[in-house]
């Protein structure tokens, strides 16, 4: 099976104003993109609505996260639920922010995973290790840790509405990059995983996306990796190039 190239734009809390917004969308819209890759972009959420309205209907858009309650007194969440009620066909789930910054765990990443597929939605699912944790030989084993309680709720058919975006967090806004053949390396690794954890088929099946200053200048190499099957995408997903790297697979 030859799986889809797949990239996504994670605008995080960049200072991002309405005018900006519209200019970004506006820029997308009219960027010669290549048909064949999935695109997807993730706003924050006082943004989803409206740019989903204004954005060219090939181009999807994802929350950058979501609770797993579909309701209740939950001040600030959003449920899986409103998303989809909004239109809104993607979740980004376990961010190293969300796990780092916010200490989320793998456990309540697989707990969101389930509750988001649950309603509806489908997941880009972040993994990755610290520069320590890869200087100490265990990137392997770290992702391998992220991804089993995932594994743990999942059913073998809730894989082909997941995403895996692998993210070294030392690569994440800091200008440095995994080579491609270490991008290479982990994603092999990931997929041998699934492979033993899940299925054959699903780890043939399942895109796996690098995460960590991807930019036009990165991007073709990359891509050229059997088993980098796209991009998730920070900064430079605000600028004129994200439409480059979106078409990192074009002749």
């Amino acid at each position: 099976m030859t799986r889809q190239f797949f990239v996504g734009g994670n605008f995080k809390l960049n200072p991002i104003t309405r005018e900006s917004k519209k200019s970004l969308i506006s820029g997308l819209n009219k960027a010669e993109l290549d048909p064949s890759t999935e695109v997807v972009i993730a706003p924050p959420s006082i943004y989803l609505i409206p740019v989903k309205d204004l954005l060219r209907k090939d181009i999807k858009v994802a929350a950058q996260n979501c609770y797993f309650k579909e309701s209740g007194a939950f001040t600030g969440e959003i449920s899986p639920k409103q998303l989809v009620d909004a239109g809104i066909p993607y979740v980004v789930l376990g961010h190293s922010e969300r796990r780092t910054i916010f200490k989320e765990t793998s456990e309540l990443t697989a707990t969101k995973t389930r509750a988001a597929l649950d309603a509806g939605l489908k997941v880009i699912l972040c993994i990755g290790e610290t520069l320590q944790e890869r200087e100490a030989g265990k990137t392997a084993e770290v992702c391998e840790e992220q991804l089993k309680a995932v594994v743990e709720v999942l059913k073998e058919g809730d894989w082909s509405n997941v995403v895996i975006a692998y993210e070294p967090v030392w690569a994440i806004g800091t200008g440095k990059v995994a080579t491609s053949a270490q991008a290479q390396e982990a994603h092999v690794d990931v997929r041998a995983y699934l492979a033993k954890a899940v299925s054959a088929a699903v780890a043939n099946d399942t895109r796996i996306i690098y995460g960590g200053s991807v930019t036009a200048a990165n991007c073709k190499e990359l891509a050229t990796q059997q088993d980098v099957d796209g991009f998730l995408v920070g900064g430079a997903s605000l600028k004129p190039e994200f439409a480059d790297i979106i078409n990192a697979k074009k002749e």
